[in-house]
This record gives structure tokens, sequence and C-alpha cells, in this order.
């Protein structure tokens, strides 16, 4: 545990409403408050909807975020978020979401950050009809997931954003079938935090994955940050002892000092459903 940033204030750039969703956490655990900073546009940066590009990395631009938010409150700390969206990495099939977190600590040099994942509330569909829109914003978890709509094909501008009740969205609809020269509307969730709440929740776990690495004590130099980088596969199966892919032990670095350890993992087996050799 530590009380370093108990009173502090952090800043955090964000115009969809994560401060009201992950501030109420790092009051809790660590004492310090977040304070939206105002002034700049983050859409800039990119967005889901494709009329700006995000042209670097998630991470890099996390961390452009969190500097920009601390330039214009003047705090010395200060943490940002950033989503992504990619095909799930097992069969890559399935939408699937990516959040990271960063937190930046000028008066200690620190980079942390924090990450969570899981399969995401993220449909598109071209549709011609209002029986056809009912059955997709059924599949897209409307209404306490928000619709967009554009007229003819993904690539139009004419975007109608966070649709979030049935009228506007039958509005909306009818709108844009009438711009349409195919007759087709595009659909598909709108991913903005506060559209969202399948992301919500994986934005949380990604707070709660950088609140414990901050709690997280190197043992050589006291800072916040140690954490797990990477492991070393080859947990032994508990049925035929054949080694697997899950972790066997775990690589551990300071975030300060780059002070190194490794742990063994807490299972002494792998489920037999993990094994490539018993569930192949």
């Amino acid at each position: 545990m530590t009380d370093r940033y108990l009173g502090k204030t952090a800043a955090f750039l964000t115009q969809h409403g994560k401060e009201h969703l992950i501030g109420p956490l790092f009051q809790e655990a660590l004492g310090c408050t977040l304070l939206r900073a105002e002034g700049y546009d983050t859409d800039l940066l990119g967005t889901f909807s494709g009329e700006i590009q995000r042209t670097e990395s998630q991470l890099i631009t996390v961390r452009k975020k969190a500097r920009i938010g601390m330039e214009l409150t003047g705090a010395s700390q200060g943490i940002a978020s950033e989503g992504a969206f990619v095909p799930d990495p097992f069969g890559g099939l399935m939408p699937w979401n990516i959040e990271m977190l960063v937190w930046l600590d000028d008066e200690n040099q620190l980079e942390i950050v924090g990450m969570a994942q899981g399969p995401a509330r993220n449909v598109q569909r071209v549709v011609g009809s209002i029986s056809e829109l009912e059955a997709f914003a059924r599949e897209a978890g409307f209404p306490q997931h928000h619709i967009m709509l554009r007229p003819q094909a993904e690539t139009d501008t004419r975007i109608r954003k966070g649709l979030s009740d049935w009228h506007a969205l039958q509005q909306a609809f009818t709108d844009c079938l009438h711009e349409s020269k195919n007759q087709l509307v595009y659909t598909e969730n709108d991913l903005r935090a506060f559209c969202n709440p399948t992301r919500q929740s994986i934005i949380r776990r990604a707070a709660e994955d950088l609140i414990k690495k901050i709690h997280s004590a190197c043992p050589a130099c006291s800072m916040p940050g140690f954490a797990v980088y990477a492991h070393h596969a080859g947990l032994p199966c508990r049925a035929c002892g054949e080694a697997t892919q899950l972790a066997q032990s775990y690589l551990w670095c300071c975030a300060v000092c780059q002070h190194k350890a490794q742990t063994p993992s807490l299972e002494a087996h792998a489920d037999p459903s993990r094994c490539d050799r018993c569930n192949p």
C-alpha cells in the first residue's frame, strides 16, 4: 500500500465522462482526486467513428493525452485512457476491446501502465427497413449501448451519434434513409465510453490493474510500479504432465530502478482443459 498520492490531484484529459467512471476508484484506493482537464479536443487524436484516424499506437496516444492534461492543469501527476477494438486473439472472429490507462508522475519520474481486455459490444450491419433495424438494435444491446447511423455505407461522414432511445433512433434512420442513394443505412455501436457499458466495465478493470501496480512497491527502491511484465510458460498439465502455455513463473520489473525478480506460479498444475495434448 502507498500514501504517496494522498491528497494529491492528477490531471485527467477526457471528454467522454471517464472521470466519473474511475475517479471514485482512485479516490478510495489512493486518496487522490482526478481533475478533468479542459481545453483540448481528444477527438483530434483519433475517433472510433473514423472521421479522424489515430496515427500513433495506443500507448503513444495515451501518453500524449496524459501529458497534455498535465500541461493544461499544471499538475505533477496525470492519467489518461485509450481504447482499441480488434479481432479477438483466439480465433479472430469476435470483436475484442483493449483498454489502456497510463499514470505519469513527474515528481518521481514514473510511468505506470494498466491494462484490461475482453469481448466487446461492437457490431455493425447494413439495414434497409425498420424491422431490420429492430433486430440489429437487440443484438447491439440498445438502448443501454448507444447506436450510430450513417446513410449508405460505413465511409459516409453524415453520422448520427449517441442514439439512445427508440424515437430518436427511428427518426435518425428515416433521415439517413432519405439521404441514402442505395436505400440502405449503416448501423453500428457507438464506442465512446459513455455510450458503451461493456467498454466501461473494461475501463474500470484497467483502472483496477493500474491501482494494483501503483500499490506494488519495488523491493529494491520502494517506488510504486513493481509489476509483472512477462512470464515463462510451461506449467505442467495435471492429467498428463505435459508442459502447457500457462505461466510456470512470472517476471517482475520496477518502473524506476529496473530491478527484476522472478516468482513461481501460485498454481502447481494446469487444468487439462488448457493442455494441447489432453484438449487438442
